[in-house]
């Protein structure tokens, strides 16, 4: 038989094992919890999206992919929603009487509506809503191409269904499913909640839409575009770097899309007439400077 001292220690010993497995089964509890984390990082890759400045056309995106894709009905409203959402293009246009727009890649007007908010972003379209006005959809890793759109102006908003919409201005990004052909405008003032969008997230009606004044950070790219309003009808060209930059084929810009503030100059090696632009100038006739640029200073 044992004696109570030898108990006592076998009785403090198993007391000391149940205590540790005790904390190893709380531990082992406390993991359930790292789904939830992931759950969360996941969410926070959503809104990771690739910007690049210019059209998608002068960035080479892939025929027959995002705002390019089409259905069984040859229309966007069809398109395969895995290969819609590769990529998305926001560029600042003229449609119909709307001057500036934002218009996507297919030169299709975008809308915002009234009935939802800009701060914070909230989109209220949803259902059969939706159908009508296709909300401009993003998956994690969409390309979103700027043309006339600062990147500080766009953002996401995670609608009700989980998907992700782009937002400009704070305002969630709509396209209108009677819109067929660019120019269309048939979404201006439909129910008196309906509206262009502008690029700066304001209503583009009349073509006046309310100017944004948030100063410009230096630009360390820009696309040189042959024609005015940033036309993919005409060749383009980039450039990027810091300091000063010689363009490859001179006196041929007529618009430039730029991340932030630069300065053009007339002549090679930064020197001549010089001329500096506080982002995208869409028309460089309406500044003297058509037709002109030679060079660029990245500050």
């Amino acid at each position: 038989m044992l004696s109570k001292k030898k108990l006592g220690k076998k009785a403090v010993s198993i007391a000391v094992f149940a205590t540790a497995g005790a904390l190893s089964l709380a531990a082992c509890g406390t993991q359930e919890a790292a789904p939830r984390q992931e759950s969360a990082s996941v969410e926070q890759a959503a809104t990771e999206l690739s910007f690049l400045s210019g059209t998608a056309k002068a960035n080479n995106a892939q025929p027959k992919t995002g705002d390019w894709a089409t259905g069984s009905d040859g229309t966007p409203n069809s398109a395969e929603q895995s290969v819609a959402r590769k990529w998305v293009q926001l560029k600042a246009a003229k449609a119909g009487n709307l001057d500036p727009v934002v218009v996507n890649g297919a030169d299709l007007t975008l809308y915002r509506f009234d009935k939802d908010t800009a701060k914070p972003s909230k989109s209220t379209c949803n259902g059969d809503c939706a159908k009508t006005w296709p909300p401009v959809l993003v998956t994690p890793g969409s390309k979103v191409f700027l043309a006339g759109i600062r990147k500080s102006a766009v953002g996401t908003v995670k609608r009700d269904d989980g998907t992700l919409q782009l937002t400009v201005g704070g305002w969630p990004a709509y396209r209108f499913a009677k819109d067929t052909k660019p120019g269309d405008t048939l979404g201006q003032g439909v129910g008196g909640t309906w509206f262009g969008l502008a690029p700066n997230g304001q209503k583009a009606q009349n073509g006046q839409p309310e100017e944004s004044t948030s100063p410009q950070k230096p630009a360390s790219s820009a696309i040189l575009f042959d024609g005015k309003n940033f036309s993919d009808d005409e060749p383009s060209q980039g450039l990027a770097g810091k300091g000063c930059q010689n363009v490859a084929r001179q006196d041929v810009t007529s618009s430039v899309s730029a991340s932030g503030s630069l300065k053009l100059w007339s002549e090679k090696d930064c020197k001549g007439k010089s001329l500096v632009i506080d982002g995208d100038v869409k028309d460089l006739a309406k500044l003297g400077f058509d037709n002109t640029v030679s060079s660029l200073f990245f500050g």
